[in-house]
C-alpha cells in the first residue's frame, strides 16, 4: 500500500538554499527598471508640463492660438483664467487658458482660408455652407 501512496504523492525534499548574491540581483534589476521608467516617461512628461505652464503664463493680448480642441483664434482679452478669441468677426468664445495648445506666428488667422476674409468667390453660395 505505501507504494502506490508513494507512486502519486512524491517526497518533498529540502533545497540547498538560495544562492549568496541572488538578492543583490533582483535589487539591480528593480533600479534599472525605475531608472528607464524615470527617463522614459517621468522625465519628458514634466519637461512638457514645465513648458506648457510657462506658455500659457506668457499668453498676451493680440497672441493668435489653436485650442485643444482645433480652435484658430487671436486672443482679445486675458483674465487670470480665462482668455476671450476672436475667431471670426464679431464671434468671441470664452476658453480656459489651459485648453490652449499651441501659440502660431501672427497673422497665420489672416492666411487661413475663410477665417473672415472673402475668398472673392460667390457669396450666395458661401452662405450653405456650415463651418
Amino acid at each position: 500500500m505505501d507504494f502506490l501512496l508513494s507512486f502519486f504523492i512524491s517526497n518533498a525534499y529540502a533545497d540547498n538554499g538560495a544562492t549568496p548574491g541572488s538578492g543583490m540581483g533582483s535589487i539591480l534589476l528593480l533600479v534599472v527598471f525605475i531608472l528607464i521608467f524615470y527617463f522614459l516617461l517621468w522625465r519628458p512628461q514634466s519637461k512638457r508640463a514645465k513648458e506648457h505652464r510657462a506658455m500659457v503664463t506668457a499668453l498676451n493680448k493680440g497672441d493668435e492660438v489653436i485650442t485643444n480642441g482645433g480652435i484658430l483664434g487671436k486672443i482679445s482679452e486675458v483674465d487670470n483664467e480665462f482668455i476671450v478669441l476672436t475667431i471670426a468677426n464679431n464671434v468671441n468664445i470664452k476658453v480656459q487658458k489651459h485648453a490652449v495648445a499651441t501659440v502660431v506666428p501672427k497673422g497665420t488667422t489672416k492666411a487661413t482660408p475663410g477665417a473672415g476674409a472673402s475668398s472673392g468667390s460667390d457669396s450666395s453660395s458661401d452662405s450653405g455652407k456650415s463651418v
